[in-house]
This record gives structure tokens, C-alpha cells and sequence, in this order.
């Protein structure tokens, strides 16, 4: 028979493409190995990419405890053989309740399971304290992989290319991009200005002097539809800039990531993408420690400064006398010989 995995993370993006990396290690030591995973229903599209992934169950937030409770009454249906929570939230004990009661852990009885920890104790040493008790820099890949050691899942080498988009979502996608790229023969490249918290974002004036830096290439901007100093980036250079700034859906995002020939970017869930996909990048790092990438093919630039990382996601105060120093100081004229470099 084969075994039956449940993954539960919930979000956010950058973590859940992360955690994707041990959809490899799974179907590489259980070829067989039916996955199922649970996360939020707004953030659960761009898992279709991977149809490794027998079934996406989304948790609607709207649902609340009682919709949660029920859901994970159906979870239970399934008679998973292994439960790997990758998230250690309150959602997750609210289904591992249910699942896998604590006594039957305790005592070994049911699904094999696996938990991904937070190490709060560590992080409260790295960020009230500035005690370095991480190895760092600290990849977000390489920890969501650790846990499935126990069950003898060490390799996580990837072995897929044929990532899965629907045809209608190609179509739409490569007509505006071969509009935009067949004016002339300039090289694309794919920035990401945005990110969840401004303190790690690269400031705007960075992003316009590196767009004029590189006259020879084209960019296309990836945004949501409240970044709206995009539009500031545009007017750079209009000509030479697609802002698809609330343009796209997660899953149309990850295709134009997937396609790009080189992608710029802060600590965004679609640097990881880039990360998962082995598409070659610029990762800008600031102030946060859990954001590096695993691949060969991206470059992280960052500054050496003692106050780095003061925050776990970018959501802290800024200490130094010029707010957001570590970002700044990642010039645009670097990240233009870099890139060139690269592409």
C-alpha cells in the first residue's frame, strides 16, 4: 500500500515554497507516496504547481475554530501514515488534536509524526539579546527538510522541471509578455520591489538608479495591488517597464518567476520561488535572518553590520541613525554589475 503523507503549513508564501522542497525528499525515498497538504486557502493555489501534490486542502479563515474543527474531521478520514507539521501554530494543534492526540505521541500509537520547531528560545536569545545561537545564514529550505530525518528522508535532491500551469493561465501570460518583448531585442529582467513589512523593502530611488543603470534591458515588475510606489518605478523608464503591479494571481506570478531569465529581489516568497524553480537571482538582504536562499544559482549581496538581523520577518524598529542602512547600502551600481554579471 502506498504511504500517505499529510503536510501542514499554512503561510505564508516565502514559508510554503520552502517547505515544498520536501515534496523531493518524500517521492524520492516513496515514489508511490500519496501527499496531501493543508494551508490557507488564499495562499494554497500555487501548490497545484507541484501535481505531486495529490490533494490541496484550503482552510478558509472565514470558517474560523468550528470550520478548522470540521475540516480536520475529514483529514482524519484519510488514516494518513505520516503527519509532518511544518508550521507549529495554534491551527496546526487544533488539527493534530484531532489527528494525533498528544497520549497517542507520547506512546508511539498512530500516524508517524514529524514537527518542524520555531526554536523561540533562540530567537528570543538572537533578537532581545543579540546572542547568535543560529547557524547561520539561516536557510529556510535546509529546516523544513531537518525534521524528516527521523522518518530516513535525507534526500532532497530536486527532480522536477515540469512544473504545472494550466494552459488558458500560459496563454494569457506569454500574449502580454511577447507584446511587451518583441518591440525590440532587449533582455528581460523580473523585479520584486514589494515585500510583506517596508523595512526590508530596497528603497524605491534604488530601484529607479538600477533601472537606469542597465539602459540595454527590459523589466517587469511583480506586485500586489497595494504597492503602489510601483508606479513610481514605472515612470522611470515606461517604455522599458511591464508593472504588473495587482496584475496577477499567486500561480501567474510563479509562472512569470519560473520563465524569467534573471529575478531581483528582496526577501519575498517569490525569490524562493526563483530558489525552487533554479532560475537565477539577486536576493537583497536587509534586516531579517530567515529569509536566505539554498541554490548555487542566486546571489545574496548584503552589508556586514553588527546589528544584523534585528528582526525574524521585517516587522522591528530600524537602530541605526539612517534608518533601513542595511538596505541602502546595497547600492543600485552593485546590484547593476551583478546583474550584468548573471544575465
Amino acid at each position: 500500500m502506498p504511504k500517505k503523507f499529510l503536510i501542514i503549513r499554512f503561510s505564508s508564501i516565502g514559508d510554503i515554497i520552502q517547505c515544498m522542497t520536501v515534496v523531493d525528499g518524500i517521492k524520492n525515498h516513496y515514489p508511490d507516496a500519496e501527499i496531501h497538504w493543508i494551508a490557507r486557502k488564499d495562499m494554497s493555489s500555487f501548490l497545484a504547481m507541484d501535481n505531486r501534490i495529490a490533494k490541496i486542502w484550503g482552510f478558509d479563515r472565514k470558517a474560523g475554530f468550528k470550520g478548522l474543527w470540521k475540516q480536520a474531521q475529514e483529514l482524519k478520514k484519510e488514516k494518513f501514515d505520516y503527519i509532518y507539521d511544518a508550521h507549529s501554530n495554534i491551527r496546526s494543534i487544533v488539527l493534530k488534536t484531532v489527528l494525533i492526540p498528544r497520549w497517542k505521541r507520547w506512546f508511539g500509537i498512530g500516524p508517524n509524526y514529524a514537527l518542524r520547531s520555531k526554536d523561540r528560545i533562540k530567537r528570543i536569545l538572537l533578537f532581545k539579546f543579540r546572542i547568535d545561537k543560529f547557524p547561520m545564514p539561516f536557510r529556510g529550505m535546509l529546516s523544513f527538510r531537518k525534521p524528516l530525518q527521523k522518518w530516513g528522508i535525507t534526500d532532497f535532491t530536486i527532480n522536477k522541471t515540469d512544473w504545472y500551469f494550466p494552459e488558458d493561465l500560459k496563454e494569457k501570460i506569454n500574449s502580454s509578455i511577447v507584446n511587451f518583448k518583441d518591440k525590440d531585442d532587449r533582455k528581460l529582467i523580473t523585479l520584486v520591489p514589494s515585500a510583506a513589512w517596508p523595512m526590508k523593502r530596497w528603497p524605491v530611488g534604488h530601484w529607479q538608479k538600477l533601472i537606469l543603470n542597465l539602459p540595454n534591458y527590459k523589466f517587469l515588475i511583480l506586485a500586489g495591488p497595494d504597492d503602489l510606489f510601483c508606479k513610481e518605478i514605472q515612470d522611470t523608464a515606461p517604455d522599458r517597464i511591464l508593472n504588473l503591479m495587482g496584475k496577477t494571481n499567486l500561480l501567474e506570478s510563479c509562472y512569470l518567476v519560473q520563465k524569467s531569465q534573471l529575478v531581483i529581489s528582496g526577501d519575498t516568497g517569490f525569490l524562493h520561488a526563483a530558489d525552487k524553480f533554479g532560475i537565477k537571482g539577486l536576493s537583497l538582504m536587509g534586516p531579517t535572518a530567515f529569509g536566505f536562499t539554498s541554490g548555487e544559482q542566486i546571489k545574496t549581496l548584503e552589508v556586514d553590520l553588527k546589528c544584523r538581523p534585528c528582526t525574524k520577518d521585517g516587522s522591528g524598529r530600524c537602530s541605526q541613525d539612517v534608518y533601513q542602512k542595511c538596505m541602502i547600502d546595497i547600492t543600485p551600481e552593485w546590484v547593476a554589475r551583478e546583474a550584468l554579471e548573471m544575465i
